[in-house]
C-alpha cells in the first residue's frame, strides 16, 4: 500500500519490499558477513560511537543481557564480543537513536498505522510517551502516566469478576517485572496469565514435567563441550541462536558427533565460521553436521520409536550392553508398558512417517548405542505440532534407555527463544502455577491467591472472543502477530473494554485495539534504570537455569519511560490504594527488596541478592541433573507411553510449516532478505520442493493464493493468505514452508497440540490455488 504521507516530518522513511531475488543457497553461517551486516545494522540505528559503546557491553558481565534468545555464556568465559548477527540487530533496534513521539502519533490515524508492514511500524523507532486512544477516536494522543493508571483502574473497577482481566507476557520481561506484575494479578484475583511459552515451548515443560518432574531443560553449556553424541532436532541455530554454534564448534573439536534432523536443510549445522577465529575469518570454518536427516514434518516421534525398538532387539541379543539397567530399576516408572509398545511397532509406519531410509535410522541408533554422553537438544520444529508432547516424551524415552539424565555431558537440551521466556515461568507467569508456589506468595504478601486455573493464550482469545475479557494488558510482545488465526484474534481484542501493552517500540497489536487503548512506553534492556532515584539492576535466567544481572547503561529514550517494574507497581497504587497488604511503592525504589522476596517465595533463590551479583551469578536447582531425583507424581523418571502419531498427508494437499527468517527474531522483522536460504527481497515466499511443483500443475515463480483446511467441532474450516510467490526449494516432498507472521492466518485456533494446548504452527494442511 502506498501512503501519501511518507514526507511527515516525523516519520522515517523505511525500504519497502521489492521483487523476489533468488540466490544461492549458504553452506555455512556467520563469518565476515555477519559481522559486516551487524556493524551496518548498529550504525544505521544508532551511529558509529553509540554502536561500538553498545556492543561490547552486550553479554558482558558489568553489561546487560542480550533482548534476543536465551541461549548461556560458557561459565568462567567472555569473549570481548559476545553476541552474533541477530543478537546485534535486536539491540540496534532497541538503542536506536530514532523517535515516535505524539507528533508521528498527529499525523498517523491508528486507520493508517493499521495499513502499514510490521517491519515499517518497527523502523519508527522507541516510544517516549504514553498515549490514549478514547473510545470513538481515530487518533492516539499523548496523556500522563497518573491519567493512564486512573483510566485502567477504572476499567478493572467495572469488571464483575476479576477473570474478566487478562495479563500476557512476553519473554523479554525481567524476573523483577515478571514477579511483580503475577502478583498484581493474584491480588486481583485471577490466574489469567497467558504467555508467549504458551505459542512455542509449552510442550517441552508439559513433557518434561510428566517425564522427570520438572519443565527444564538438564544440561548446562559445558555438558555440551564434552558429549560425545549432540542430536539437534527441530531446531535452526544458524538464525535462532547463534551464539549456539560456537558451543557446537568447542564440541566437535573435542571430539563430538553431531546429527541434525530437519526438514530443511539450514546453513548453520553445516559449517559455522567463527569471526573471532582466524579459520572463520580466512579459514574454511568448521564443519559441524556429521549427519543430516532431512525428515518428513511430523516424523520425529516415529523416528525415535523406530531407534528405541533397534535398541530393544540389540540389547535382547546382548542383554545389558545396550540398557543401563541400574538406572532403569533404581530411577524408572513404566518400563516395561513402554517396552511392549516397542513390541508392537511397525516399521513401515517408521518409513513412511519419517520419509527416511532403515539404513539412516539404524545408523543414528548405533551412534546412540555407542555413545557414552548423548544430548538431545529441540526446538520449535518439535512443540508445535498436534502430537508433540508425545514426540518429547519418546526423545526422552530413548534418552532414558540410556541413562542420559543426571551424568556429565548428557540430557536433555530444549532451546528457548526469548531472552527470559523460561525466567518468567519461574517467577509464577504460568495459568496453573502449583500450590507449593501459590501457598508460599500468599504467605509472604498476605494476600489471597486464587486456586482456579486460568486462560493460556488460546483459551484467552477464545475468551476474548466471547466477550468475556474487559481488559487486556500485555507486558512486551507484538499479541497479535505472535498469536495464531490472526484475523479471529484481532476480532476477539477488539471486543475488549480497553486494550494496554507495555511496550518499547511500535507494532501491529497497538493498531487492534479494544475501544479504548493504552500504549505505555518502557525501559529496555538497554537503558539505564533509575528508578527510585538510584540505578536498578534486573535479573534473568537463560535457557540452562542461570540467573545473572542485566544492566543497562544508555540514557532513556525519553524522560516519559518508566521501568517496567514502577508500570506494575504505580498501577498497583492506583487500583488498591495504599492500604494494601503488599507494600508496591517499596518494592518499585529498590529491586533488592523484590529479591529479598522472591527468596522467600521460590526455592532455589535463598540469598538471591548475594548470589546474582557473582560474576556469573547461579545456578538454579535441577533435581535429575543434580541427583537423579524425580518430582512426578511416581517420584520416578516416567516413560512416555503413547500411541504412535504422525503427520499423514491428505490426497492434493500440502503440509506447511511456518519458519522465521534470517532477518527477524520472533514477530519482529529486521529486514526483507533471508540470506542463509538465498531469498532476498520479498517475504511473501513458499518454499516447495520441485518434484512437488511440477506434480500440482505449477511453474516457479507463480504467485499463489495458500488455503489451509482445518475440520473443527463445527465442520471443514479454511482460512486463506494471498499471493506468495513459489520458490522451489529443498524440502521433502509433500512439505513446504514460509515465514511467519504473514501465514499466522493460515494456523486456526482449534488446531492445538495434545495436552499443551500450543498451536500447531509446524503441520498446516494447506492447498496451493494460482493468484487471481
Amino acid at each position: 500500500m502506498r501512503h501519501s504521507d511518507d514526507q511527515n516530518p516525523h516519520t522515517r522513511q523505511v525500504d519497502e519490499p521489492t521483487a523476489v531475488r533468488i540466490g544461492h543457497v549458504k553452506d555455512h553461517a556467520a563469518g565476515v558477513p555477519a559481522v559486516a551486516v551487524a556493524l551496518k545494522r548498529g550504525v544505521e540505528q544508532m551511529g558509529v560511537a553509540r554502536t561500538v559503546r553498545t556492543f561490547f557491553k552486550l553479554n558482558q558481565r558489568n553489561g546487560f543481557d542480550c533482548p534476543g534468545c536465551a541461549w548461556p555464556e560458557t561459565p568462567g568465559h567472555r569473549k570481548h564480543a559476545e553476541f552474533c548477527e541477530n543478537g546485534a540487530k535486536a539491540v540496534a533496534e532497541e538503542a536506536t537513536t530514532r523517535r515516535v513521539t505524539p507528533e508521528f502519533f498527529a499525523e498517523h490515524s491508528v486507520s493508517d498505522l493499521a495499513g502499514r508492514s510490521g517491519y515499517w511500524l518497527s523502523q519508527q523507532g522507541r516510544l517516549t510517551h504514553p498515549m490514549y486512544l478514547a473510545p470513538g477516536d481515530t487518533h492516539y494522543r499523548p496523556v500522563g502516566w497518573d491519567e493512564a493508571n486512573a483510566l485502567i483502574a477504572a476499567e478493572l473497577s467495572q469488571m464483575t469478576s476479576p477473570d474478566e482481566a487478562v495479563f500476557y507476557t512476553s519473554g523479554r520481561t525481567s524476573n523483577e517485572a515478571a514477579f511483580v506484575y503475577q502478583l498484581f494479578a493474584r491480588s486481583l484475583g485471577t490466574n489469567n496469565m497467558p504467555d508467549c511459552s504458551n505459542m512455542c515451548h509449552e510442550s517441552s515443560g508439559t513433557a518434561l514435567g510428566n517425564a522427570i518432574g520438572i519443565g527444564k531443560g538438564s544440561v548446562t553449556v559445558p555438558d555440551l563441550e564434552i558429549a560425545d553424541l549432540i542430536i539437534v532436532a527441530g531446531q535452526n541455530p544458524g538464525t535462532n541462536h547463534p551464539r549456539m554454534l560456537a558451543t557446537l564448534e568447542k564440541a566437535k573439536r573435542g571430539g563430538a558427533r553431531i546429527v541434525a534432523i530437519n526438514p530443511l536443510p539450514e546453513a548453520g549445522l553445516m559449517r559455522f565460521k567463527d569471526p573471532q577465529q582466524v579459520g572463520g575469518v580466512i579459514g574454511k570454518g568448521t564443519s559441524l553436521t556429521d549427519d543430516f536427516l532431512q525428515i518428513r514434518l511430523g516424523g520425529d516421534m516415529a523416528l525415535f520409536r523406530g531407534i528405541a525398538r533397534l535398541m530393544l532387539d540389540a540389547e535382547r541379543a546382548a542383554p545389558g550392553t545396550v540398557f543401563d539397567r541400574q538406572f532403569l530399576d533404581e530411577h524408572c516408572g513404566g518400563v516395561d508398558d513402554y517396552l511392549a509398545l516397542l513390541d508392537d511397532l511397525d516399521f513401515d509406519d517408521v518409513l513412511s512417517a519419517t520419509g527416511l531410509t532403515f539404513a539412516q535410522i539404524e545408523d543414528l541408533a548405533g551412534a546412540l548405542m555407542a555413545s557414552k554422553r548423548t544430548v538431545l537438544c529441540w526446538a520449535m520444529g518439535w512443540t508445535q505440532h498436534r502430537h508433540s508432547v508425545a514426540t518429547i516424551g519418546e526423545g526422552t524415552n530413548v534418552l532414558l534407555l540410556r541413562g542420559m539424565i543426571g551424568k556429565p555431558g548428557a540430557g536433555l537440551c530444549p532451546v528457548r527463544g526469548h531472552s527470559n521466556v523460561q525466567g518468567d515461568r519461574t517467577m509464577g507467569i504460568f495459568e496453573k502455577m502449583p500450590e507449593s508456589f501459590l501457598g508460599a506468595l500468599d504467605k509472604e504478601f498476605g494476600i489471597n491467591s486464587p486456586r482456579e486455573h486460568g486462560y493460556d493464550t488460546v483459551q484467552a482469545i477464545r475468551a476474548m472472543g466471547r466477550g468475556q475479557v474487559r481488559v487486556f494488558i500485555a507486558m512486551g510482545g507484538n499479541f497479535v502477530s505472535a498469536a495464531p488465526d490472526t484475523e479471529l484474534t484481532a476480532d476477539a481484542l477488539r471486543r475488549c473494554a480497553l486494550t494496554v501493552h507495555i511496550s518499547t517500540k511500535l507494532n501491529e497489536s497497538h493498531t487492534v485495539t479494544g475501544r479504548a487503548a493504552l500504549i505505555l512506553p518502557t525501559l529496555g534492556r538497554t537503558d539505564r534504570d533509575m528508578t527510585g532515584g538510584t540505578k536498578q539492576l534486573v535479573s534473568v535466567e537463560d535457557s540452562m537455569s542461570v540467573v545473572h544481572l542485566s544492566r543497562g547503561s544508555l540514557p532513556p529514550a525519553s524522560p516519559e519511560l518508566h521501568s517496567e517494574v514502577a508500570i506494575v507497581a504505580d498501577l498497583a497504587v492506583a487500583v488498591f490504594g495504599d492500604d494494601h497488604p503488599v507494600d508496591w511503592a517499596q518494592m518499585r525504589d529498590d529491586y533488592d527488596v523484590i529479591r529479598e522476596r522472591i527468596s522467600r517465595v521460590i526455592p532455589g533463590f535463598e540469598d538471591f541478592n548475594t548470589r546474582v551479583r557473582r560474576s556469573d551469578g547461579f545456578v538454579l536447582p535441577h533435581p535429575p541433573r543434580d541427583n537423579r531425583t524425580f518430582a512426578t507424581t511416581t517420584g520416578l523418571a516416567n516413560f512416555t507411553v503413547e500411541p504412535l502419531d504422525w503427520v499423514r498427508i491428505p490426497e492434493g494437499r500440502l503440509i506447511l510449516q511456518t519458519l522465521r527468517s534470517h532477518d527477524q527474531y520472533n514477530t519482529t522483522i529486521y529486514g526483507h532478505d533471508d540470506r542463509y536460504r538465498g531469498i532476498k527481497g520479498n517475504r511473501r515466499v513458499v518454499m516447495v520442493n520441485q518434484d512437488d511443483i511440477a506434480a500440482f500443475g505449477l511453474r516457479t515463480g507463480q504467485h499463489v493464493d495458500i488455503i489451509s483446511e482445518f475440520t473443527g467441532p463445527d465442520g471443514p474450516e479454511e482460512r486463506r493468505v494471498d499471493d506468495f510467490e513459489i520458490v522451489a526449494y529443498d524440502t521433502p516432498r509433500g512439505n513446504v514452508a514460509a515465514y511467519y507472521p504473514e501465514t499466522n492466518p493460515l494456523v486456526p485456533l482449534g488446531s492445538v497440540a495434545k495436552k499443551s494446548n500450543t498451536p500447531v504452527s509446524k503441520a498446516v494442511v494447506v492447498r496451493l490455488v494460482p493468484a487471481t
